[in-house]
């Protein structure tokens, strides 16, 4: 039941109720002591009914009210009045990121933006020792002034059992009553695979819940959903990031972060939300290295949504001088080079040992940043078609003729 404007909590009037959630109703409310504007969450009477779960919530908001970040709503302290436990925390006002996102697709030179700030709020809790864990556009406020706001940090472990025994079942949003739905449905949509499966959540699930608003903010789409919770966290599990959704200007960098974000293996995924940080840095201040079209990885859907390396391997003119082992003579070679398994190109560049037997060049792992040299024997190709004495043909095959039907 709301409680009505006016109501004293402590020293604190309550002016109106906000918002509504699994973790508590918010009220907007006046510090008659302090002559300032709060936010109250009240604590649903499903957790402050026990004293177990209070007394670690209180041990819990101690540590989440150190937390003093630009772009972190502060916490202020603990209310007790009567049967009702609140939080009182800094009032945000402006749309939650879910508003501007229900409005369609958000540009992606004011994405960025907003994005580096969520990263950077992230990176400095996780450095503090702060898991999220509910991350997703409701929970994140964006002013007027377009500065960035991060709702309820820590919240969810403050209020869940000790993780050793946290089960899905006992999440604070999903716990709550039918009438909830709705926000048990918009909670699933951004659970990571790991924490659908029922598994404690690290740092990384905030990393996954992450890609998962960039990509809803790009797209202006709910990335994951179903009718039910079940379903919604069913796709979660099961179905990959439809990547083709992506605005045609998304820049090639962020489209594979987002592939490292979204990554279902979590030993495979985005390890650290500083990097992510980088990367937007990078793209929004110009200093982003310039990278080759990069092909999509096959999804399990079997789609291939783009040849690797395009240009790169369509046709790469070696311009070799090859020193023949019965001959002085010197033969051009223009053949055709592929990148090695899951691996594309990263710079065109390469180079030919002086003896013409190798060549040299850079690839990059297309899951990760890793950039590793390359050599690759030249004599391990397949037999190249000879054309004339002096001349090779410029196909791959087993055919030794000199009147070759490639030519």
């Amino acid at each position: 039941m709301a409680i009505p404007s006016g109501t004293k909590l402590g020293s604190y009037e309550v002016l109106a109720q906000i918002g509504a959630g699994g973790m508590g109703e918010v009220y907007r409310a006046r510090d008659t002591r302090l002559n300032r504007d709060v936010a109250l969450k009240v604590i649903p009477e499903i957790f402050a009914a026990d004293s177990d779960r209070m007394a670690r919530f209180e041990r819990e908001a101690k540590l989440l009210a150190s937390l003093n970040h630009p772009h972190i709503a502060a916490i202020y302290g603990l209310e007790e009045s009567g049967s009702t436990d609140a939080l009182v925390m800094e009032l945000v006002e402006g749309p939650t990121l879910a508003h501007r996102i229900a409005a369609g697709a958000i540009p992606i030179d004011e994405a960025l933006p907003i994005a580096l700030q969520i990263a950077e709020a992230l990176e400095y809790a996780h450095d503090h020792g702060v898991i999220h864990r509910d991350l997703k556009p409701a929970n994140i406020k964006v002013t007027a002034d377009g500065t960035v706001k991060v709702l309820d940090f820590g919240l969810a472990k403050a209020l869940l059992d000790d993780p050793a025994e946290a089960d899905i079942r006992n999440s604070p949003t999903l716990s709550m009553a039918a009438t909830m739905a709705g926000t048990i449905l918009g909670t699933a949509a951004y659970m990571s695979p790991e924490q659908a499966k029922g598994k404690p959540a690290d740092r990384r699930a905030d990393v996954w819940a992450f890609g998962v608003v960039l990509f809803e903010m790009l797209t202006g789409k709910q990335l994951f959903a179903g009718e039910t919770a079940a379903e919604t966290l069913a796709s979660v599990i099961k179905e990959e990031p439809p990547f083709e959704r992506l605005p045609s200007d998304t820049p090639p960098a962020i489209r594979n972060l987002l592939r490292r974000c979204l990554e279902k293996n979590v030993k495979r995924r985005l390890q650290h939300i500083g990097e992510a940080r980088i990367v937007i840095e990078d793209l929004l201040s110009g200093n982003a290295p310039a990278e080759p079209a990069v092909a999509h990885r096959k999804s399990r859907e079997g789609i291939l949504v783009a040849i690797a390396a395009v240009a790169v391997v369509a046709s790469l003119a070696l311009g070799a001088t090859l020193l023949l082992q019965k001959s002085e003579a010197k033969l051009t070679l223009e053949a055709t080079l592929l990148p090695p398994k899951d691996h594309n190109f990263y710079e065109s560049d390469f180079a030919i040992s002086p003896d013409g037997k190798k060549i040299v060049f850079v690839a990059r792992d297309s899951s990760s940043p890793n950039v590793m040299l390359w050599v690759r024997q030249l004599e391990h190709f397949h037999k190249l078609c000879s054309f004339t004495e002096t001349q090779l043909c410029g196909r791959v095959c087993g055919h030794e003729s000199h009147t070759c039907p490639h030519a």
